[in-house]
């Protein structure tokens, strides 16, 4: 007999990065099903202008993930408007593209700042509210790229390993305590993050409806490896078993190696202005996921972005 969905009514939910792409759109998502929904967001004004947008049930509050003390205390300040902390879903995150050797440090610095660093942050401080309460749900915002490296998003793609690992090495930690993981692994969305990327015959780009209806079900039923979309993980589990050279054979007939390595800079072009700032003035600029935001390494010969 199949288990009955768990019930988000009454629910109290924090949302990283949420004042656009996969954030709102899972804001909106948890409304609908009754959830009590705090957006934070490095971009203060934009997280209280998408929370009134939402509607009744959502709050928006500052945050900055990379620092430990602004993250402890908006997860106080959520507590305090909305009750305590059922629900932490990690989904600030960044996404520089370009040749890997094109890199600048200061650009691979903040990208595990906000995308690994702050994610850490969060986990602990949510794990101190869920622990001793025996109940909670953490949902981990990966990427394909944290189950396939791609070109074009070195350091991305390790961030994003490195979010798939902590989620599992964490899942057996946690085994038996009462609380929840679920890592939400997408492909490229079709958000600002996503924007200017090329569709190919191995990856379709999603909605962020597609991906916060995922989460949204991952809630319900404890999930925790969730691919958007579900094919994902059978083309993973597939790689897995056949020899390395053939999977990289098909993945160049099926155009996969150029998702990242062929972007349209002008249709990314107000995406990577803001990355540009978010990287010279890190306290003070946006750090927005939608799958993850692409940057651009070098004006004119990156890769852009995946989920």
């Amino acid at each position: 007999m199949a288990k009955v969905p768990r019930s988000l009514a009454g629910r109290t939910v924090a949302i990283t990065g949420g004042a656009r792409g996969i954030g709102r759109a899972t804001a909106a998502a948890l409304l609908a099903q009754g959830a009590r929904v705090a957006i934070g967001d490095i971009e203060a004004q934009l997280a209280e202008q998408t929370a009134s947008e939402l509607g009744s049930g959502a709050i928006g509050l500052p945050l900055d993930v990379t620092d430990r003390e602004s993250f402890a205390q908006f997860l106080n300040e959520v507590e305090e408007q909305l009750g305590p902390l059922d629900i932490l879903i990690n989904n600030a995150g960044i996404m520089p593209i370009g040749p890997f050797t094109q890199e600048s440090d200061p650009i691979a610095d903040r990208m595990i700042d906000i995308n690994l660093r702050g994610l850490i942050y969060g986990t602990k401080l949510a794990l101190e509210r869920f622990l001793p309460r025996h109940t909670g749900h953490l949902v981990q915002i990966a990427s394909a790229a944290g189950k396939i490296g791609f070109a074009g998003g070195v350091t991305y793609s390790a961030t994003k390993h490195a979010v798939v690992g902590l989620s599992e090495g964490l899942r057996s930690e946690l085994r038996d305590t009462g609380v929840d993981i679920s890592v939400v692994m997408p492909v490229v969305v079709h958000t600002e993050l996503g924007s200017g990327l090329p569709e190919t015959r191995s990856f379709k780009a999603v909605e962020p409806e597609e991906v916060a209806a995922a989460i949204v079900e991952a809630l319900q039923t404890g999930r925790f490896e969730v691919y958007v979309p579900k094919s994902m993980a059978g083309l993973v589990r597939f790689s897995a078993l056949m020899p390395r050279r053939f999977m990289e054979f098909l993945g160049r007939v099926l155009k996969g190696d150029q998702v990242l390595t062929q972007p349209d800079h002008s249709a990314r072009a107000a995406y990577e202005r803001r990355m540009e700032r978010t990287v010279s003035q890190p306290s003070a600029q946006p750090a927005s996921t939608e799958t993850d935001p692409a940057l651009a390494a070098e004006p004119a010969d990156e890769p852009a972005k995946v989920a």
